[in-house]
């Protein structure tokens, strides 16, 4: 345990002395502030035309006609936070022949990635936690309107969400780092990953869902639901699908979003405007955030069961 607390110093005094870091922050704290932006000046009307008892969770919710919520540019750089974290935890430590130095101490090797990790982990809920924290500053600040009980745990669920994402693409990047030598190669195919969940899997859902089930404008109930089924089943295979599902039911309690894609009959439509309490939310989002948790689990038992067994030579 001393060296896994050795190892996690060294690695967070690394993180917050690095230009990555801090381009990292800047990034974004620069686009969360435009975002808190954008919807202080769209929340005002909205609060005063809308019944809503949530109003304080639109400050993360609100777009504009040009820029997208804080929500979007969240799902947008968790993942290249965590692939920026963790694309060469260990072969750069490798390539330098820092490794070999390092386990030449009295450090257990299980130690070193158990400690990257944790570090890791840490940043990542820093940078997202302040700058969450920052935004509710702000829009409290701007709006005066504070949040209730609810509100605030909703935003607390939403940082750890946004944190257990962020921690299966740095598990995901570390497992590339363990298991390629060159960095290069193992951040160029983190970020393929990434940018077919995050872009191609919508299209080829939708390209799947209209082949099965084609939607006109003479297309019956069973039809649009059958298409809406399909679709949505393609693309929770996505982790961002899934976190984007998850954080929107969370702040956006009517869940509207979701559904009205599927189906837009009044009837249907009706049956959705009551918002969903904290416990409904809850029961509808744990399915993704446990998929999530189990992936991150996943590959980094695989990093570290690979790393454990690896060959590590100091020529």
């Amino acid at each position: 345990m001393k060296s896994v607390l050795t190892i996690y110093r060294k690695e967070l005094a690394d993180y917050f002395g690095s230009k990555k870091f801090l381009i990292l922050l800047g990034l974004v704290y620069l686009t969360g502030l435009t975002s808190i932006y954008v919807s202080i000046q769209n929340i005002r009307a909205a609060a005063q035309s809308s019944t809503d008892a949530f109003v304080f969770l639109k400050l993360f919710t609100t777009s504009g006609d040009v820029l997208p919520s804080f929500l979007y540019f969240l799902s947008f750089f968790i993942p290249i936070m965590g692939i920026v974290f963790g694309f060469d935890a260990i072969n750069s430590e490798r390539n330098s022949k820092n490794l070999s130095r390092l386990l030449s101490q009295p450090i257990y090797r299980d130690s070193i990635i158990n400690g990257k990790f944790l570090a890791g982990i840490t940043t990542m809920a820093i940078i997202i936690s302040s700058i969450i924290m920052i935004i509710a500053g702000i829009g409290l600040r701007v709006i005066g309107v504070p949040p209730n009980s609810e509100e605030i745990l909703r935003i607390l669920i939403f940082i750890f969400i946004c944190v257990c994402y962020g921690t299966f693409w740095m598990a995901l990047s570390m497992l590339f780092s363990v298991v390629m030598d060159k960095t290069a190669t193992s951040i160029l195919t983190a970020i393929a990953i990434w940018i077919f969940f995050f872009f191609f899997i919508q299209i080829i859902a939708s390209a799947i869902a209209n082949a099965v089930a084609p939607v006109s404008s003479s297309a019956t109930l069973a039809t649009q639901i059958k298409n809406f089924s399909v679709d949505i089943g393609i693309k929770r295979i996505s982790p961002a699908y899934l976190f984007t599902e998850s954080i929107t039911v969370l702040l956006v309690p009517s869940g509207s979003q979701l559904f009205l894609r599927a189906v837009t009959t009044a009837d249907i439509s009706k049956m959705i405007l009551s918002p969903l309490s904290l416990g409904q939310s809850l029961v509808q989002v744990w399915p993704q955030i446990v998929v999530i948790i189990a992936l991150a689990i996943i590959c980094f038992a695989i990093s570290y069961i690979v790393f454990i067994k690896q060959e590590i030579r100091s020529t």
